[in-house]
């Protein structure tokens, strides 16, 4: 009696029931996890899941308002700053301010990746928030020098931020999956990642709020050369204000994002404390905010009469040691380079919005104020028509049809459309390109762009779930700067000097056929990762090769490394 008071926890009643309790009786700290686990997989989805995908997705909204803005950004840029060449910041100038966020990313989740499997989920989260609000800010307050350039600048903080916006990637969705029931994984992590489609629309938005405020000043200008005088400093104060503003929703995330406990799966199986585990898992079914704190007695009871574990620690030996292993090493091939594929035509894709735009009269205007105003609006138009339907379409079907299923459909469709509208590129009218471009963007995120994200933030065993993630994610930043510095440039081959419209850009339709090659490998890839449709982590996590280890990292005897050991809820499948 006196070890299962030992074991007992404070707090509880009718609406916030004390799971701890329920297995103050059992007195292996193994089966206590087991126990604990099973609660959080098992959990009917309530209102502390909700508040889990508005803490994450805000973060993501942000991420997505960030980098969808840049595009608004150059332009602007250039009107403030480069009369000297028409309004318009020259090529590497563009180039680089939109590479310099996609560098940054691919630092910040690898480094933020490998971090959170170092030194725990909870001591890094929060952190990338604060460096993407402080580089946002930084940004937003910048100005150029006799001694400085502001593009040098602007490039400088974007890469800071990049990275903060990189260490978002594995941190929310590694988070959400630890913290999620099974039955609704998908949907849960599904749901955080739509707010990109939220962000890139709250970009588009801010900037028609802008553009209607500034009427005045910006229609007294016929085009961007001529925008001088108040057009010149109304523009000026728009893309501070662009950019400033993402800093509002990362600040409303930023405290819950500081408080939150550290995910009891990390808390059990790297830093093997199971009573502090055991207190979170109380602490995040019941609602509340913070960290669980165990009772001192249970804790101490515990490590006395429990047996002897080991802490296993992430390292880059261990972690070469396991993906050395082909069984292990394709799941990581097949997560980061269907993601690296994807990104290719994903941030590609946008080197023909100008065209989509101008097929549904949003593509130009008689003043600056038309012209910004129309560009603002067409980018709404199409992330509602396309974006914002796909991502949703995922969340309502991730954990019926499944995670792999909907990656292989979505490639195999892809690879359709951009072959479609590769080879009859000049027999299909600006209209029907519209059609084939909605499509695009469904099947970009009715598929791959939402299980690129998802898979690897599942089918990893906890301590290196986070790096794996990050190394995913990188690979896919890795194929956004392939599309925008490799492949860019080739759709403007063979373009007559002084070109528009369609003559700027006479290779546009080999683009979209290289873009078809990208999207039928990703066929191929896919066929390397698991099925993680409502599957425990843990159960995930035994179809690894682990030679000889536990999921955790610990030793287990030959006994239990040959399955017939009867106490294996180290490795045991929590199912529903």
């Amino acid at each position: 009696m006196a070890t299962v008071a030992a074991n007992k926890t404070v707090g509880g009643n009718n609406a916030f029931h004390n799971f701890n309790n329920d297995f103050a009786h059992i007195e292996d700290p193994n089966e206590r996890r087991r126990l604990a686990l099973a609660e959080i997989d098992k959990a009917p989805f309530g209102w502390y899941h909700i508040r889990a995908i508005l803490v994450a997705g805000t973060g993501f909204f942000t991420d997505s308002y960030d980098i969808f803005v840049v595009s608004l950004l150059t332009i602007m840029l250039g009107i403030s700053y480069k009369h000297d060449n028409k309004g318009a910041l020259t090529t590497p100038q563009d180039t680089a301010i939109k590479l310099s966020t996609s560098a940054g990313t691919v630092i910040g989740q690898l480094g933020f990746g490998a971090l959170a499997d170092i030194v725990g989920r909870k001591k890094m989260y929060g952190l990338e928030l604060i460096l993407i609000i402080f580089a946002t800010l930084a940004q937003a307050l910048t100005g150029g020098g006799p001694g400085t350039s502001v593009v040098g600048l602007i490039i400088f903080w974007r890469v800071l931020m990049g990275i903060g916006i990189g260490g978002d990637y594995p941190l929310s969705s590694i988070i959400t999956s630890e913290f999620a029931t099974t039955k609704w994984r998908g949907a849960m992590m599904g749901a955080v990642f739509s707010m990109q489609g939220f962000g890139q629309l709250g970009g588009a938005l801010v900037m028609l709020i802008l553009v209607s405020g500034f009427k005045g000043s910006l229609s007294t200008a016929k085009d961007y050369a001529s925008c001088t005088g108040d057009c010149q400093i109304a523009v000026d104060k728009m893309w501070r204000a662009l950019v400033g503003m993402g800093i509002v929703p990362a600040s409303i995330a930023l405290y819950y994002r500081l408080t939150i406990p550290e995910t009891p799966r990390y808390t059990f199986d790297v830093a093997r404390d199971v009573e502090k585990a055991n207190a979170d898992v109380n602490q995040y079914v019941s609602g509340k905010k913070g960290e669980g704190h165990p009772d001192e007695i249970a804790a101490v009871t515990a490590r006395q009469n429990g047996p002897p574990l080991e802490v296993p620690k992430a390292s880059w030996k261990d972690f070469f040691s396991f993906y050395g292993k082909i069984r292990n090493g394709k799941i990581l091939f097949g997560t980061a380079m269907s993601w690296l594929l994807l990104d290719v035509a994903f941030y590609g894709l946008g080197l023909n919005a100008s065209t989509i735009l101008t097929a549904i009269n949003y593509g130009g205007g008689h003043t600056v104020h038309e012209r910004l105003y129309n560009l603002a609006a067409g980018n709404a138009i199409l992330v509602c028509a396309g974006a914002i339907p796909g991502y949703w379409l995922a969340v309502a079907t991730l954990d019926f049809v499944g995670r792999k299923p909907l990656q292989l459909i979505g490639f195999t469709m892809l690879t359709i459309l951009f072959i479609i509208w590769g080879f009859a590129y000049h027999k299909i009218p600006p209209h029907g390109q519209l059609a084939i471009y909605v499509l695009i963007q469904l099947f970009f995120n009715w598929g791959p762009n939402t299980t690129t994200f998802i898979v690897p933030g599942e089918c990893f065993p906890t301590r290196y779930r986070s790096t794996s993630h990050g190394i995913s994610a990188a690979s896919g930043k890795i194929g956004s700067i392939i599309a925008q510095g490799a492949i860019a440039p080739l759709r403007t081959r063979g373009a007559k000097p002084g070109a528009t419209g369609v003559g700027a850009s006479p290779w546009l339709n080999h683009v979209m056929q290289i873009f078809s090659a990208f999207m039928f490998a990703g066929i191929f890839t896919t066929l390397l990762i698991p099925e993680t449709k409502r599957r425990t982590l843990e159960d995930l996590a035994n179809d690894w090769d682990m030679g000889g280890e536990s999921i955790t990292g610990a030793p287990i005897n030959n006994k239990q490394a040959h399955g017939h050991g009867d106490n294996s809820s180290e490795d045991a499948a929590v199912t529903n």
